[in-house]
């Protein structure tokens, strides 16, 4: 009788340690690329926002999560939530070709739309931009930054003028200094200099392009500046964007320089010092154009699973689903920018992260997944969720951000975008560890890819957020092979229309990818802990500031 009693208790403590183990579900590649497939398609036009091809996206992704059984996670209206999240937008876009030249030491030189120069449709709300001999101003690196001593203009009045500036940080080349040496900060982005030229009261600025520093060649610099372009709604536009916002070629800049009677690549040097000071360049350069400009409404698409212990807290999943949509044809006269790995690989992800969620007993925390607009623009999606979240950032545990993962079969390491430091990638890495899986930093931090994925929207507010990035140590192949496939994808694919879907693709990795993130929000959603940033990190302050509301 105790023997029976003995083999009963033993089999019930078995069935309850099975039962206790966290379900494992197999993500599949073959549902994983047939999602990009069908979003990357020519019939979805790039996936521009407030275009056909957003009104087809959205309704895909809101089938995709309807038929998987989550929630509208939408904001309330009339007491329901719905399944998007109006994202109003100022759209410009330039009518005809601009008609844009410099005079250079005398001689006028016109200039071709994306050719030597890519001239960005006007976002100061303006409808038309007319400037005449405007002067040309070298301020190096266009950085003002007061906390670092460091002021590469001097005291110059812009007011009229054009500031041309050198695109990454002073001490890129170097690689070591005030800024990060080779990892990017904010000042290194092209958006700052933007900005700090609207500060100055600059007429224009023009960013010189070189690929190493910016991290991507010239092609993808036109083919993102030349198209439509979008803002969130300002109240002062003027604040944040001057008249005229451009990137030219290195060469055109070196003939700038040298007839000016001055060396490119000397001034570079000096530019990456204290002393250095703005150089007035001996042209000035005219242009004229028109634009369409108008307040359209995007969307993000948002849904839901509500938790089952703490409604009220939540794990976020995003990825974007816009890319660029119908631009400049290539080579080949192919016009459409599907955007496949970029970003049809994280919507994906997305999708079939939140069906998986849906099939299995819900979690403690609430889930969201949220499909963010006009990331291509700016993070603007993302960055108006921020500013008007549906569900209070103080209570968000994390956010984790999916934005053109591998393609290339399985890895053995994995990264972040960024050096940033939290919790919530030390809780990726033991998950890692945990299926044989280590952490590699993130190989290209000069690229500043830490402020170019909708994670920053969230981080810069406190959140704690990651952006995560798939491995390059391959299993067949290595890191030599890693490496090689990624720099061909920047330099043939990365916003161009080349970047379509491929049945040749081994997705094989990408569905271990999702299934590492799915471990790592599950944990988090079924825990109480609250992930926090570094105690030296510049997020760290405004997530402590909502420390009372999570206890």
């Amino acid at each position: 009788m105790r023997s029976l009693l003995a083999c009963l208790l033993a089999t019930t403590m078995s069935a309850a340690t099975i039962a206790a183990k966290p379900v494992e579900p197999v993500f599949s590649p073959q549902r994983l690329s047939g999602h990009i497939r069908i979003l990357s398609s020519d019939a979805f036009e790039g996936r521009g926002p407030a275009t056909a091809g957003e009104t087809k996206t959205v309704d895909y992704l809101v089938q995709q999560f309807r038929a998987a059984g989550l929630e509208p996670g939408g904001p309330l209206k009339n007491g329901k939530r719905g399944w998007t999240q109006d994202v109003p937008l100022l759209r410009s876009e330039i009518a005809g070709q601009p008609d844009v030249s410099m005079d250079i030491a005398g001689a006028k030189t016109p200039l071709t739309q994306g050719n030597e120069i890519a001239i960005r449709a006007p976002m100061d709300g303006e409808k038309s931009v007319a400037l005449d001999k405007a002067p040309l101003v070298f301020v190096g690196y266009g950085v003002k930054a007061p906390e670092r001593n460091w002021d590469d203009f001097k005291g110059v009045d812009l007011h009229g003028k054009i500031m041309v500036v050198l695109v990454n940080d002073p001490d890129y080349e170097t690689g070591q200094g005030d800024f990060g040496g080779k990892a990017m900060t904010y000042y290194g982005r092209w958006t700052y200099k933007y900005e700090e030229g609207a500060r100055q009261g600059a007429a224009g600025v023009i960013v010189i392009h070189e690929t190493d520093p910016a991290s991507y060649g010239w092609a993808t610099v036109k083919n993102s500046n030349t198209n439509t372009q979008f803002d969130i709604v300002r109240k002062d536009p003027r604040a944040s964007h001057t008249p005229m916002e451009a990137w030219i070629q290195r060469d055109l800049a070196v003939k700038l320089f040298q007839a000016s009677g001055l060396d490119f690549d000397a001034l570079k040097k000096q530019a990456q010092t204290r002393d250095f000071k703005p150089f007035d360049l001996k042209a000035t350069m005219s242009a004229h154009y028109a634009a369409n400009v108008s307040t359209i409404t995007s969307h993000n698409v948002l849904a839901r699973l509500t938790g089952k212990g703490h409604p009220g807290e939540t794990v976020m999943y995003t990825a974007h689903w816009d890319h660029l949509g119908v631009g400049a044809p290539d080579a080949k006269g192919d016009r459409i920018y599907n955007g496949a790995v970029d970003n049809g690989t994280g919507t994906s992800a997305l999708l079939e992260l939140a069906r998986t969620f849906a099939s299995l007993p819900r979690t403690d925390r609430s889930l969201v997944f949220m499909a963010v607009t006009a990331e291509e623009k700016g993070l603007l999606g993302s960055e108006y969720y921020a500013s008007d979240p549906v569900y209070p950032l103080a209570t968000t545990a994390g956010v984790i951000n999916m934005d053109a993962l591998s393609v290339a079969g399985p890895a053995k390491d994995f990264t972040i975008s960024g050096t940033a430091k939290l919790g919530l990638l030390d809780d990726l890495i033991r998950e890692g560890a945990a299926k044989g899986r280590s952490y590699t930093p993130d190989p290209r931090v000069e690229a500043g890819g830490f402020y170019r994925s909708d994670h920053f929207s969230m981080a810069k507010r406190g959140v704690p957020a990651i952006s995560f990035g798939s491995g390059r140590d391959l299993v067949n192949g290595g890191r030599a092979k890693g490496d090689e496939l990624a720099k061909a994808y920047t330099r043939d694919k990365y916003h161009q229309p080349a970047d379509e879907w491929s049945a040749d693709w081994d997705l094989s990795g990408m569905a271990q990818d999702v299934g590492l993130l799915y471990d790592l929000g599950r944990d988090l959603a079924n825990s109480r802990e609250w992930p926090n940033w570094s105690q030296d990190s510049e997020f760290r302050a405004e997530r402590d500031k909502t420390a009372a509301e999570r206890r």
